[in-house]
Protein backbone atom coordinates (compact mmCIF):
# COMPACT_ATOMS: atom_id res chain seq x y z
CA UNK A 1 0.00 0.00 0.00
CA UNK A 2 3.00 2.63 0.48
CA UNK A 3 4.35 2.24 -2.76
CA UNK A 4 1.05 2.06 -4.17
CA UNK A 5 0.11 5.62 -2.98
CA UNK A 6 3.56 6.57 -3.36
CA UNK A 7 5.10 5.34 -6.61
CA UNK A 8 5.14 8.52 -8.08
CA UNK A 9 7.30 9.68 -6.49
CA UNK A 10 10.53 11.45 -7.71
CA UNK A 11 12.70 9.52 -5.18
CA UNK A 12 11.44 6.09 -6.23
CA UNK A 13 11.05 6.71 -9.85
CA UNK A 14 14.56 7.91 -9.56
CA UNK A 15 15.80 4.55 -8.23
CA UNK A 16 13.97 2.33 -10.74
CA UNK A 17 11.21 0.97 -9.22
CA UNK A 18 8.76 2.25 -11.72
CA UNK A 19 5.69 1.50 -10.28
CA UNK A 20 6.04 -1.84 -8.75
CA UNK A 21 4.83 -3.00 -5.10
CA UNK A 22 6.71 -6.35 -4.54
CA UNK A 23 8.85 -7.01 -1.70
CA UNK A 24 11.47 -8.12 -3.79
CA UNK A 25 11.22 -5.12 -6.25
CA UNK A 26 11.20 -2.74 -3.52
CA UNK A 27 14.65 -4.56 -1.28
CA UNK A 28 16.44 -4.25 -5.39
CA UNK A 29 15.84 -1.13 -5.93
CA UNK A 30 15.25 0.95 -2.75
CA UNK A 31 18.76 1.07 -0.62
CA UNK A 32 18.64 1.08 2.73
CA UNK A 33 19.65 5.05 4.15
CA UNK A 34 19.76 7.19 7.14
CA UNK A 35 18.90 10.40 7.61
CA UNK A 36 21.75 11.91 6.00
CA UNK A 37 21.31 10.57 2.42
CA UNK A 38 17.36 12.09 2.65
CA UNK A 39 18.55 15.37 4.07
CA UNK A 40 18.88 16.93 0.68
CA UNK A 41 15.19 15.89 -0.46
CA UNK A 42 13.52 16.71 2.79
CA UNK A 43 15.18 19.87 2.63
CA UNK A 44 13.21 20.75 -0.57
CA UNK A 45 10.24 20.43 1.44
CA UNK A 46 10.79 22.10 4.75
CA UNK A 47 13.82 24.02 5.73
CA UNK A 48 14.84 25.46 9.28
CA UNK A 49 15.13 22.58 11.92
CA UNK A 50 18.23 20.18 11.75
CA UNK A 51 15.72 16.99 11.54
CA UNK A 52 13.03 17.10 10.02
CA UNK A 53 10.16 13.81 9.76
CA UNK A 54 7.43 13.69 7.76
CA UNK A 55 3.91 13.60 9.12
CA UNK A 56 0.91 13.26 6.93
CA UNK A 57 -2.66 11.36 7.53
CA UNK A 58 -2.19 8.10 7.40
CA UNK A 59 0.72 8.54 9.99
CA UNK A 60 -2.14 9.68 12.83
CA UNK A 61 -3.99 6.76 12.00
CA UNK A 62 -1.55 4.38 12.19
CA UNK A 63 -1.13 5.60 15.66
CA UNK A 64 -4.68 5.74 16.56
CA UNK A 65 -4.77 2.28 15.39
CA UNK A 66 -1.98 1.54 17.65
CA UNK A 67 -3.88 3.08 20.85
CA UNK A 68 -6.95 1.03 19.79
CA UNK A 69 -4.97 -1.78 19.67
CA UNK A 70 -3.49 -2.21 22.66
CA UNK A 71 -6.36 -0.50 24.36
CA UNK A 72 -8.35 -3.29 23.52
CA UNK A 73 -5.68 -5.90 25.12
CA UNK A 74 -5.74 -3.26 28.41
CA UNK A 75 -9.11 -3.06 28.76
CA UNK A 76 -9.73 -6.61 28.88
CA UNK A 77 -7.46 -7.06 31.78
CA UNK A 78 -8.31 -3.89 33.64
CA UNK A 79 -11.65 -2.80 32.50
CA UNK A 80 -12.44 1.22 32.31
CA UNK A 81 -15.94 2.85 32.20
CA UNK A 82 -17.47 6.03 31.98
CA UNK A 83 -14.45 7.82 33.78
CA UNK A 84 -11.55 9.90 32.69
CA UNK A 85 -7.67 10.24 32.10
CA UNK A 86 -5.29 12.19 34.11
CA UNK A 87 -3.01 12.71 31.25
CA UNK A 88 0.26 14.70 31.97
CA UNK A 89 0.72 15.22 27.82
CA UNK A 90 1.97 18.64 26.27
CA UNK A 91 2.24 20.01 23.06
CA UNK A 92 4.68 22.34 21.98
CA UNK A 93 4.58 25.51 20.15
CA UNK A 94 4.55 24.91 16.37
CA UNK A 95 6.23 26.94 14.14
CA UNK A 96 5.72 27.13 9.81
CA UNK A 97 8.74 26.42 7.33
CA UNK A 98 9.78 28.45 4.57
CA UNK A 99 8.07 25.59 2.79
CA UNK A 100 5.03 26.68 4.38
CA UNK A 101 4.38 23.92 6.17
CA UNK A 102 4.11 23.45 10.41
CA UNK A 103 6.77 21.49 12.02
CA UNK A 104 6.89 20.55 15.73
CA UNK A 105 7.33 17.36 18.15
CA UNK A 106 5.79 14.26 17.26
CA UNK A 107 3.64 14.58 19.99
CA UNK A 108 2.78 17.65 19.35
CA UNK A 109 1.45 16.42 15.95
CA UNK A 110 -0.80 14.04 17.47
CA UNK A 111 -1.85 15.90 20.40
CA UNK A 112 -3.22 18.91 17.97
CA UNK A 113 -4.84 16.23 15.80
CA UNK A 114 -8.33 16.47 15.59
CA UNK A 115 -8.84 12.63 15.86
CA UNK A 116 -6.75 12.61 19.20
CA UNK A 117 -9.69 13.36 21.56
CA UNK A 118 -12.30 11.85 19.83
CA UNK A 119 -9.92 8.66 20.00
CA UNK A 120 -9.26 8.47 23.73
CA UNK A 121 -12.94 10.01 24.65
CA UNK A 122 -13.98 6.18 22.19
CA UNK A 123 -11.40 4.73 24.62
CA UNK A 124 -13.23 6.26 27.95
CA UNK A 125 -9.57 7.64 27.96
CA UNK A 126 -10.57 11.60 27.91
CA UNK A 127 -7.97 14.01 29.44
CA UNK A 128 -9.80 15.63 32.24
CA UNK A 129 -7.63 18.42 31.38
CA UNK A 130 -9.09 21.00 28.79
CA UNK A 131 -6.67 21.89 25.79
CA UNK A 132 -5.51 25.34 26.69
CA UNK A 133 -3.35 23.12 29.82
CA UNK A 134 -2.19 20.55 27.12
CA UNK A 135 -1.27 23.03 24.16
CA UNK A 136 0.05 25.91 27.38
CA UNK A 137 2.98 27.67 26.71
CA UNK A 138 4.61 27.35 29.54
CA UNK A 139 5.74 23.51 30.76
CA UNK A 140 5.29 24.26 34.69
CA UNK A 141 2.18 25.98 34.58
CA UNK A 142 0.71 23.64 32.26
CA UNK A 143 1.83 20.48 35.13
CA UNK A 144 -0.05 22.64 37.90
CA UNK A 145 -3.08 22.71 36.56
CA UNK A 146 -2.67 18.59 35.02
CA UNK A 147 -2.67 17.95 39.08
CA UNK A 148 -5.21 20.50 39.86
CA UNK A 149 -7.98 19.14 37.04
CA UNK A 150 -6.70 15.65 38.30
CA UNK A 151 -7.87 17.09 41.83
CA UNK A 152 -11.06 18.27 40.69
CA UNK A 153 -12.26 15.32 38.90
CA UNK A 154 -10.55 12.87 41.81
CA UNK A 155 -13.22 10.53 41.92
CA UNK A 156 -13.74 9.72 37.75
CA UNK A 157 -9.99 9.37 37.30
CA UNK A 158 -9.60 5.72 36.62
CA UNK A 159 -5.99 5.92 34.99
CA UNK A 160 -2.98 8.28 35.41
CA UNK A 161 -0.79 8.48 32.01
CA UNK A 162 1.98 10.23 30.50
CA UNK A 163 4.16 9.68 27.10
CA UNK A 164 7.09 8.68 28.99
CA UNK A 165 7.17 7.54 32.69
CA UNK A 166 9.13 9.94 34.18
CA UNK A 167 6.93 12.47 33.23
CA UNK A 168 4.69 10.64 35.81
CA UNK A 169 7.35 10.29 38.36
CA UNK A 170 8.29 14.12 37.86
CA UNK A 171 4.35 15.26 38.50
CA UNK A 172 3.96 13.45 41.50
CA UNK A 173 7.59 14.74 43.02
CA UNK A 174 6.23 18.64 42.05
CA UNK A 175 3.17 17.71 44.05
CA UNK A 176 5.11 16.72 46.95
CA UNK A 177 5.69 20.51 46.53
CA UNK A 178 2.92 22.51 45.90
CA UNK A 179 -0.15 20.52 47.57
CA UNK A 180 -0.64 22.83 49.92
CA UNK A 181 -1.13 25.41 47.03
CA UNK A 182 -3.09 22.93 45.25
CA UNK A 183 -5.55 22.74 48.37
CA UNK A 184 -5.85 26.24 48.97
CA UNK A 185 -7.07 26.61 45.19
CA UNK A 186 -9.94 23.94 45.52
CA UNK A 187 -10.67 25.83 48.90
CA UNK A 188 -10.98 28.98 47.78
CA UNK A 189 -11.73 28.44 43.83
CA UNK A 190 -9.20 31.38 43.10
CA UNK A 191 -6.50 29.71 41.01
CA UNK A 192 -3.10 30.54 41.84
CA UNK A 193 -0.98 33.68 40.90
CA UNK A 194 1.55 31.60 39.09
CA UNK A 195 -0.64 31.19 36.22
CA UNK A 196 -0.22 33.52 34.42
CA UNK A 197 -1.45 32.95 30.33
CA UNK A 198 -4.93 34.37 29.60
CA UNK A 199 -5.65 31.66 27.69
CA UNK A 200 -4.97 28.72 30.96
CA UNK A 201 -6.50 30.58 33.46
CA UNK A 202 -9.91 31.11 31.73
CA UNK A 203 -10.15 27.58 30.52
CA UNK A 204 -9.47 26.63 34.59
CA UNK A 205 -11.94 29.00 36.03
CA UNK A 206 -14.45 27.23 34.28
CA UNK A 207 -13.66 24.40 36.43
CA UNK A 208 -12.61 25.83 39.57
CA UNK A 209 -15.14 26.27 42.14
CA UNK A 210 -15.10 26.62 45.75
CA UNK A 211 -14.91 23.30 47.32
CA UNK A 212 -13.46 23.52 51.03
CA UNK A 213 -14.51 20.15 51.86
CA UNK A 214 -12.59 18.41 48.82
CA UNK A 215 -9.79 20.54 49.75
CA UNK A 216 -9.87 19.18 53.83
CA UNK A 217 -9.98 15.75 52.02
CA UNK A 218 -6.58 16.26 50.12
CA UNK A 219 -4.92 17.68 53.16
CA UNK A 220 -6.33 15.09 54.84
CA UNK A 221 -5.08 12.07 52.68
CA UNK A 222 -1.75 13.98 52.12
CA UNK A 223 -1.06 13.73 56.35
CA UNK A 224 -1.15 10.49 56.70
CA UNK A 225 0.90 9.18 53.94
CA UNK A 226 3.97 7.95 54.92
CA UNK A 227 6.75 9.38 52.57
CA UNK A 228 4.33 9.35 49.85
CA UNK A 229 4.09 6.15 49.62
CA UNK A 230 0.99 5.16 47.78
CA UNK A 231 0.36 8.55 46.89
CA UNK A 232 -1.42 7.77 43.45
CA UNK A 233 -4.26 5.15 44.85
CA UNK A 234 -4.84 7.70 48.38
CA UNK A 235 -5.25 10.63 45.58
CA UNK A 236 -7.49 8.93 42.85
CA UNK A 237 -9.53 6.21 44.53
CA UNK A 238 -10.16 4.51 41.56
CA UNK A 239 -7.57 4.69 39.59
CA UNK A 240 -6.89 1.03 37.61
CA UNK A 241 -3.97 1.55 36.28
CA UNK A 242 -0.89 3.45 35.35
CA UNK A 243 0.20 3.96 31.68
CA UNK A 244 2.84 5.25 29.79
CA UNK A 245 6.32 4.04 28.09
CA UNK A 246 7.88 2.60 31.03
CA UNK A 247 10.95 0.26 29.14
CA UNK A 248 14.18 1.23 27.77
CA UNK A 249 15.38 4.36 29.37
CA UNK A 250 12.59 4.80 32.03
CA UNK A 251 13.25 1.95 33.43
CA UNK A 252 15.16 3.56 36.47
CA UNK A 253 12.10 5.45 37.15
CA UNK A 254 10.13 2.58 38.16
CA UNK A 255 11.48 1.89 41.34
CA UNK A 256 10.04 5.60 42.63
CA UNK A 257 6.68 4.83 40.71
CA UNK A 258 5.92 1.64 42.05
CA UNK A 259 6.49 3.68 45.53
CA UNK A 260 3.78 6.19 44.37
CA UNK A 261 1.67 3.57 43.01
CA UNK A 262 1.91 1.04 45.82
CA UNK A 263 -0.42 -2.05 44.68
CA UNK A 264 -1.75 0.11 41.58
CA UNK A 265 -0.48 -1.80 38.41
CA UNK A 266 1.94 -0.51 35.49
CA UNK A 267 1.22 -0.67 32.31
CA UNK A 268 3.90 0.15 29.17
CA UNK A 269 2.70 1.93 26.59
CA UNK A 270 3.28 1.11 22.85
CA UNK A 271 6.69 0.14 21.05
CA UNK A 272 8.11 2.56 18.74
CA UNK A 273 9.71 6.11 17.86
CA UNK A 274 8.95 9.39 16.46
CA UNK A 275 9.30 7.90 13.19
CA UNK A 276 6.79 5.58 13.13
CA UNK A 277 5.28 2.61 15.58
CA UNK A 278 6.30 -0.64 15.03
CA UNK A 279 4.43 -2.84 17.83
CA UNK A 280 1.59 -2.99 20.39
CA UNK A 281 2.06 -4.05 23.85
CA UNK A 282 -0.53 -7.69 23.78
CA UNK A 283 -0.06 -8.43 27.83
CA UNK A 284 -0.65 -6.12 29.60
CA UNK A 285 -0.58 -8.04 32.71
CA UNK A 286 3.52 -8.81 32.56
CA UNK A 287 5.58 -5.95 34.62
CA UNK A 288 6.94 -3.31 32.37
CA UNK A 289 10.48 -5.45 32.52
CA UNK A 290 8.79 -8.55 30.87
CA UNK A 291 6.16 -6.11 28.53
CA UNK A 292 5.56 -8.35 24.99
CA UNK A 293 5.05 -6.65 21.84
CA UNK A 294 2.92 -7.71 18.54
CA UNK A 295 4.48 -6.11 15.62
CA UNK A 296 1.30 -4.54 13.52
CA UNK A 297 2.31 -5.40 10.10
CA UNK A 298 0.40 -2.67 8.34
CA UNK A 299 1.29 0.33 10.01
CA UNK A 300 4.52 0.03 8.02
CA UNK A 301 6.55 -1.88 6.12
CA UNK A 302 9.04 -3.54 8.72
CA UNK A 303 12.31 -5.22 7.54
CA UNK A 304 14.99 -6.92 10.20
CA UNK A 305 18.41 -6.68 10.35
CA UNK A 306 19.85 -9.48 13.18
CA UNK A 307 22.94 -8.48 15.36
CA UNK A 308 25.86 -10.77 15.08
CA UNK A 309 28.91 -10.87 17.03
CA UNK A 310 31.46 -10.68 14.54
CA UNK A 311 29.28 -7.54 13.08
CA UNK A 312 30.14 -5.86 16.01
CA UNK A 313 33.71 -7.19 15.69
CA UNK A 314 33.63 -5.75 12.20
CA UNK A 315 32.19 -2.23 13.21
CA UNK A 316 35.25 -2.41 16.00
CA UNK A 317 37.66 -2.87 13.23
CA UNK A 318 36.55 -0.70 10.38
CA UNK A 319 35.35 2.25 12.09
CA UNK A 320 34.85 4.14 9.42
CA UNK A 321 32.49 1.94 7.40
CA UNK A 322 28.85 2.49 8.14
CA UNK A 323 26.82 -0.20 9.53
CA UNK A 324 24.15 -0.09 6.68
CA UNK A 325 26.36 -1.34 4.33
CA UNK A 326 27.81 -4.25 6.36
CA UNK A 327 25.92 -8.02 5.96
CA UNK A 328 23.55 -9.52 7.45
CA UNK A 329 21.32 -8.56 4.90
CA UNK A 330 17.62 -7.66 6.46
CA UNK A 331 15.12 -10.29 6.65
CA UNK A 332 11.20 -9.89 6.00
CA UNK A 333 8.59 -10.07 8.99
CA UNK A 334 8.15 -13.81 8.59
CA UNK A 335 11.54 -14.45 8.32
CA UNK A 336 12.63 -13.25 11.74
CA UNK A 337 13.60 -16.32 14.57
CA UNK A 338 12.98 -16.77 17.99
CA UNK A 339 15.65 -15.80 20.21
CA UNK A 340 17.43 -13.49 17.84
CA UNK A 341 18.25 -9.73 18.76
CA UNK A 342 17.30 -7.77 15.35
CA UNK A 343 17.46 -3.85 14.72
CA UNK A 344 14.12 -2.84 13.42
CA UNK A 345 13.95 -1.05 9.72
CA UNK A 346 10.44 0.94 9.67
CA UNK A 347 9.52 2.70 5.86
CA UNK A 348 6.05 4.28 7.37
CA UNK A 349 3.26 6.32 5.33
CA UNK A 350 5.27 9.00 5.47
CA UNK A 351 7.95 7.80 3.36
CA UNK A 352 10.70 8.19 6.77
CA UNK A 353 13.19 5.31 7.26
CA UNK A 354 14.14 4.51 10.82
CA UNK A 355 16.90 1.93 12.43
CA UNK A 356 15.40 1.15 15.58
CA UNK A 357 16.42 -1.45 18.21
CA UNK A 358 14.26 -4.60 19.57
Amino acid sequence: MILEENGCAEYLQNLGLNGRTDPESFKACVPLVTHKDLEPCIQRVADGKPKFVPFNDEMMETTLQIFRTSFAFRNKEFPIENGRALQFIYSSKQIKTKGGLFAGTATSNVFRNSQFRKAMKAMQSECCSPDEVIFGPDFHQSLYCHLLCGLIFHEEIQLVSSTFAHSIVLAFRTFEQVWEELCDDIREGVLTSRITFPSVRSAMAKLLKPNPELADLIEKKCSRLSNWYGLIPELFPNVKYIYGIMTGSMEPYLKKLRHYAADVPLISADYGSSEGWIGANINPSLPPESATYAVLPNIGYFEFIPLKENVEEHMQENGNVSFLSMEPKPVDLTEVRVGEEYEVIITNFGGTLKLSPY
